[in-house]
């Protein structure tokens, strides 16, 4: 179909050196949109507040009062094997294991108007459509598909804070387009708090909706334009039962009516159309007002000329794309490869308006100043490899990115740094203080320069909000008790961890009593090891460790979306004294060996959403993000080529071409982030350090092109899908003696040579 694959020849990039390739062509939006990948297939640009994809049922999040477990499949809106498509809807989270938005949802449709969307096993109820893969398309900033039962062609693509539809209608007779203000992701009867919306004129339609949910307090404004004008308009109100509703009985609302409010509105406009016409779309959104949504409007997609648009966005994923040039040991891994840096550079998205203006965290209206505010922080995924990857690819977004988190703070009644925040709320999603972590790595790595001691206090403030999931037993007693607070294992290895980090930023800018003070706390996953069993357990507020203890299993045992054989290894920031504390080199060797090819039957993580077998390799569970720098560990013993075949396995056993490609959620980039560092052959084990442990690369050669000028290159020598062990690593021609490279090593630009063998040369770094 219409996948434009046009060649980018607009000059150099600001680099001055590798000409701009079109690299989209690489992108395959579809990878992941099957089983439990959760990411969506629409039309976004990199970081964009708009996220415009379609939705495959209205799946609701609770049945009879109960939680409905089928709705987890449906995070981003769409399934894969669904065969309908309810309608297209603009905002939409990739990749996450729980969910929200699901915004402005529209339709078209044509013949008799219906507003209910139907079901899928009934779909001639609604004014929902059955589709068809074979006439269905996805790209960066575009996606098409035939809705089958009207004969209408659907195209979508998107600027940063705008929507953009064209509708082909191969009968223009009867043709409506609806807009339902009621439907939403992880949807339920009261998830609607209010809608409003205006008819301005023939042409401009404005709104807003306010939900609660996962975000409790959320309000989206919208402007929506059409290219022709509207014919007739209406509304149908569902559960209008206010005890007060005024003296607008006087008026027939329903019909042709200017003004609407109420919680649940589905409205329709109808459209004068031959056979054959076009009806071009745009809605903004905005936080702030429907005259922010106009200004973002008229400032991002002043005419109406869709391929335009669709181009300008394509040329903006070419620049991100860009940044990182690849050639590879097959075809398939470029797609793989590009696809994981489109993913990755889909979150956080950025919040507010054209003019810097959004809604904070108190819901008043604040201005970035010198700052693009960016919200939706999966925190507790992304702080792994994502925001370091940012600190590689992206520093100034990651810098405002940093900025936000403290504007957050700064608006925050606790206060605190983001937890798993998004659109100006608070939802207190998962554990640890991650943001802390996401700070001290972009201040140590020197992303970050300026209010460092505003940075350093809200980070400990933070690390001592004593009411906030344990903290103040933690800080009491060194380790969160079980019989305190839940998943209390997971949380002290994460606090321990996040409060080296701060150490870590501590020391960089000269204070050193805090230095200390969090050091000392550093070393806390000491005390929920176990010596007798070799794990982290649970203990309680007594100090007696839990009883009835299986450390396969992942409900129930103080961890949260892993066990004890996985968890246990989460010390990242201490990785050398959690070998000698397990037993020494040869023992945690055999340990780490087993991970990989041991069984973890079905029955163990039977009840733990966030854990598929898609996902696991022997007992090593990559699915889910706990267990991300554990095949890196080899790397402090004296074994570090047994990280090398591994490493290239799970590459290739998690991360494949085709909609169920990905091994779990992608959440929010942080998969995706694994796969781009590990193929470029280094990981950042502990974010709050300059390290990168070294692993075994799958690309042939990899040119990272940096925000500052400098050119990085990684050159894998008698590459091949057989040659996986590293037989020797020159960093600018001097050979290394350790399985490490620094931060600086990157950005100051240079290359890295890994020479490639079949055999394992088991002397590698050694210092003999």
């Amino acid at each position: 179909m219409k996948k434009i694959l046009l060649t980018s020849l607009m000059g150099f990039m600001a680099w001055g050196v590798q000409a701009q390739e079109d690299l989209s062509q690489y992108v395959d939006p579809m990878i992941g949109t099957a089983k439990m990948g959760h990411t969506y297939p629409g039309a976004t640009v990199p970081f964009g507040s708009v996220q415009l994809s379609p939705d495959t049922d209205t799946i609701p999040y609770e049945v009879n009062g109960r939680y409905n477990p089928e709705v987890y499949r449906y995070c981003a809106g769409y399934q894969y094997d669904d065969v309908t498509i309810v309608g297209f809807s603009h905002t939409h989270f990739s990749g996450t294991g729980h969910s929200d938005l699901g915004d402005f949802l529209m339709m078209p449709t044509s013949g008799p108007l219906q507003l209910n969307p139907g079901t899928e096993t009934d779909p001639d109820s609604g004014y929902r459509s059955r589709f068809s893969h074979d006439r269905e398309n996805a790209s960066p900033a575009y996606y098409q598909v035939e809705l089958d039962d009207y004969g209408i062609n659907a195209e979508l693509t998107a600027t940063t804070r705008v929507g953009v539809h064209r509708y082909t209608f191969s009968e223009g007779e009867d043709a409506h387009v609806i807009l339902d203000l009621m439907s939403g992701i992880y949807n339920y009867d009261d998830k609607n708090v209010w809608t409003f919306m205006r008819v301005e004129n023939d042409t401009l339609v404005t709104g807003f909706r306010e939900t609660t949910g996962w975000a409790r307090t959320r309000k989206v404004f919208f402007a929506l334009s059409f290219d022709k004008p509207i014919a007739k308009y209406g509304n149908q109100k569902y559960d209008d039962k206010q005890a007060y509703r005024g003296f607008w009985g006087r008026f027939n609302e329903s019909e042709n009516f200017p003004e609407i409010a109420g919680r649940k509105i589905r409205a329709y406009f109808d459209f004068d159309l031959e056979d054959g016409d076009e009806l071009i779309a745009k809605l903004a959104i905005s936080p702030v007002s429907t005259e922010g949504a106009i200004k973002n409007m008229q400032e991002e997609t002043p005419g109406w000329d869709f391929d335009a648009i669709h181009q300008a966005g394509v040329d903006s994923w070419n620049k991100e794309l860009n940044k990182v040039q690849v050639s590879t040991i097959r075809d398939t891994d470029k797609v793989n490869f590009y696809t994981a840096m489109y993913h990755a550079f889909l979150g956080p998205t950025v919040y507010g308006d054209v003019d810097g203006k959004y809604r904070g965290l108190d819901m008043n209206i604040h201005e970035a100043e010198g700052f693009t505010n960016y919200t939706s922080f999966s925190l507790w995924d992304t702080y792994r490899a994502l925001h370091p990857l940012f600190n590689v690819l992206q520093p100034a977004r990651n810098r405002d990115m940093v900025k936000s988190m403290l504007a957050h703070f700064d608006q925050s009644v606790h206060p605190m740094l983001p937890i798993w925040s998004h659109y100006a709320n608070e939802n207190w999603c998962m554990i640890g203080y991650h943001s802390a972590s996401v700070i001290a790595d972009a201040v140590v790595k020197g992303t970050v320069t300026s209010d460092l001691d505003h940075a350093l206090n809200a980070s400990v403030t933070t690390a001592k909000t004593a009411y906030f999931d344990g903290i103040g037993a933690y800080m009491e007693k060194g380790y969160v008790p079980e019989d305190v607070s839940g998943a209390s294992v997971s949380k002290t290895l994460e606090y321990a961890y996040d409060d080296w980090a701060i150490a870590q930023m501590a020391t960089k800018i000269g204070r050193e009593e805090i230095a200390q003070e969090f050091a000392d706390r550093a070393g806390n996953y000491k005390n929920v090891f176990d010596h007798q069993s070799g794990f982290m357990r649970p203990k309680l507020k007594n100090g007696a460790w839990k009883q009835g203890f299986d450390p396969l299993d992942t409900h129930g045992q103080g961890f949260i979306e892993g066990n004890a054989w996985n968890y246990s290894l989460y010390v990242p920031h201490a990785p050398k004294e959690m070998i000698g504390m397990m037993g020494g080199d040869t023992r945690f060797v055999e340990h780490l060996d087993s991970l990989f090819s041991m069984d973890l039957p079905d029955r163990y993580f039977a009840n733990t959403e966030d854990i598929s077998r898609e996902g696991i390799i022997g007992n090593y569970v990559h699915g889910n993000e706990p267990s991300h720098h554990v095949v890196y560990l080899y790397n402090w013993t004296d074994q570090a080529w047994k990280s090398q075949d591994k490493i290239r396995m799970i590459l290739r056993a998690m991360y494949q071409t085709g909609a169920d490609g990905l091994g779990g959620n992608d959440d929010f980039g942080q998969m995706s982030a694994w796969y781009l560092f590990s193929a470029l052959g280094f990981y950042p084990v502990a974010p709050g350090s300059v390290d990168y442990a070294l692993g075994s690369p799958l690309v042939k050669e990899a040119t990272i092109n940096l925000e500052n000028g400098n050119t990085f290159t990684v050159e894998a020598q008698n590459q091949s899908e057989e040659n996986v062990y590293v037989s020797k690593v020159l960093l600018n021609g001097e050979v290394l003696s350790e399985p490490f490279i620094q931060h600086a090593d990157i950005i100051k630009g240079g290359k890295l040579t890994f020479i490639m063998k079949r055999r394992p040369n088991k002397k590698i770094f050694s210092k003999d």
